[in-house]
């Protein structure tokens, strides 16, 4: 199978993540453009969305999955990245190194279990380790097992695992991939990549 991957720009990619995010059930609160920019404004940044025909109609193709990553640095100054930065400081080192935090994305439930994300994260990693990218980190909760168990097929390990007083599902998973031209060796998915 072909995957079909497109790279957006700022403005148009929120809109379309603003929208797609609709179709998500696990999301308790949705991410809004305003929202997107501001965290993605001046820093560098990728918004990707796997595209696919629909079933009953080939020529109609939709957004069934997205992923949105940015940079992240040792000397953040948003409270949530210094605070991302500094939980993760004994587990990945950030001095003199790109990091490349994974912040959203998901496939739509219709769309699961068709290879839609690995094909965004391959993307992903083949743009990183183009922009000198070290390393990506994602961040997710222990509930979320069939996002631990792809992101394990894809060879990110655990680096940190921080325990909910109350509720272990409610638990944080930070995990880490590094990179290299060794990881696009690695790749399974073939992909038509357009931009903009």
């Amino acid at each position: 199978m072909e995957y079909l991957i497109r790279h957006y720009d700022l403005d148009e990619g929120a809109l379309e993540i603003q929208y797609i995010e609709e179709w998500f059930g696990e999301f308790q609160r949705r991410k809004t453009a305003a929202e997107i920019k501001r965290r993605l404004e001046n820093r560098e940044h990728v918004i990707m969305m796997a595209e696919a025909a629909l079933a009953d109609d080939a020529n109609q193709v939709i957004p069934v999955a997205y992923k949105v990553s940015h940079e992240i640095r040792l000397d953040e100054t948003d409270l949530k990245l210094a605070d991302l930065v500094e939980r993760l400081s004994d587990s990945v080192e950030f001095r003199d190194r790109k990091v490349l935090y994974s912040w959203i994305g998901g496939t739509r439930r219709d769309w699961r279990g068709q290879g839609q994300f690995r094909a965004l994260t391959e993307e992903q990693e083949v743009w990183a380790v183009g922009a000198g990218y070290d390393e990506v980190v994602i961040k997710t909760k222990n509930k979320f097992f069939d996002m631990r168990g792809t992101l394990d097929t894809l060879g990110f390990e655990v680096v940190k695992f921080e325990r909910h007083p109350e509720d272990n599902g409610e638990s944080k998973v930070y995990l880490s991939k590094r990179l290299g031209p060794g990881v696009l060796d690695s790749h399974r998915t073939v992909r038509t990549v357009v931009r903009g």
